[in-house]
């Protein structure tokens, strides 16, 4: 694509973006990661450079495996979420909340940039949850993940609840954990009541939130794809933007 045909094509998208009246937004692990935080499935992911890394976030090894589960809070422990801040990606979506036309920010990432940046709660779908809590996969108990972390430090290498002893995890989804159904509802429900989804930073390439984006199409709504790399739906976008997500979409909002 030539720099006229992007110039082109960014136009094109922000007609759309002012035409619409009810946005709804996808976010992905690219808008994150001028923050610090890698993506997975990128050049640079954590599981292109380290493909046995998806262990640690794999229920069935996590259940099985004392060794799996100590290794895990020790990336928990090193995790780029503490020290990441939002970029210009992130305060553009607050931006355009501040419109009145964003009626859900819905997300994959787990680290709440979203709302540090100033996103509205009310408006955050987190599917796959926060590593900002643990849960414990026997009673349910929360716990800022904070806490936890702090015995970890203390020499707790795989510290147990504190109600039950049951097996304590990042309030996050892992791979084969089923979504919250009520998390997964409304994000479909925005989906199909949207007249325009902004897919950002996402490769659409895991399911269900990558059906997301069909949902939103085949219920009429317009699509805009801002991606580094091509995704599976490219061909149901209006529109399909390239480039770093932190000039992307200030420029899009």
């Amino acid at each position: 694509m030539t720099d006229a045909d992007e110039t082109a094509a960014l136009q094109r998208a922000r007609e759309l973006i002012a035409e619409a009246e009810r946005i709804v937004a996808l976010t992905g692990a690219g808008i994150s990661t001028e923050s610090g935080i890698p993506d997975f499935r990128g050049p640079q992911g954590v599981w292109t450079r380290n493909p046995s890394a998806q262990k640690l976030v794999t229920i069935q090894s996590y259940l099985a495996s004392a060794e799996v589960r100590r290794a895990a809070w020790q990336e928990r422990l090193r995790h780029p979420a503490w020290q990441a801040r939002p970029n210009a990606a992130h305060r553009a979506l607050v931006e355009l909340e501040r419109t009145g036309k964003l009626a859900a920010l819905i997300t994959q990432n787990i680290d709440e940039l979203h709302q540090q940046a100033g996103s509205s709660a009310d408006i955050v779908v987190e599917l796959h949850g926060t590593i900002h809590q643990t849960v414990c996969l026997q009673c349910s108990d929360r716990r800022p993940m904070r806490e936890t972390l702090a015995r970890v430090e203390s020499g707790e290498m795989d510290p147990p609840c504190r109600l039950c002893g049951g097996i304590l995890k990042s309030a996050t989804i892992s791979f084969g954990q089923a979504l919250d159904p009520q998390v997964l509802a409304r994000a479909q429900s925005a989906a199909e009541s949207c007249d325009l989804l902004l897919a950002a930073g996402t490769s659409l390439s895991v399911h269900p939130a990558a059906g997301l984006v069909g949902i939103a199409a085949d219920a009429g709504a317009k699509v805009i794809i801002c991606n580094a790399e091509p995704t599976p739906y490219d061909h149901l976008a209006a529109e399909v933007l390239r480039g770093p997500l932190g000039t992307v979409l200030p420029s899009l909002l």
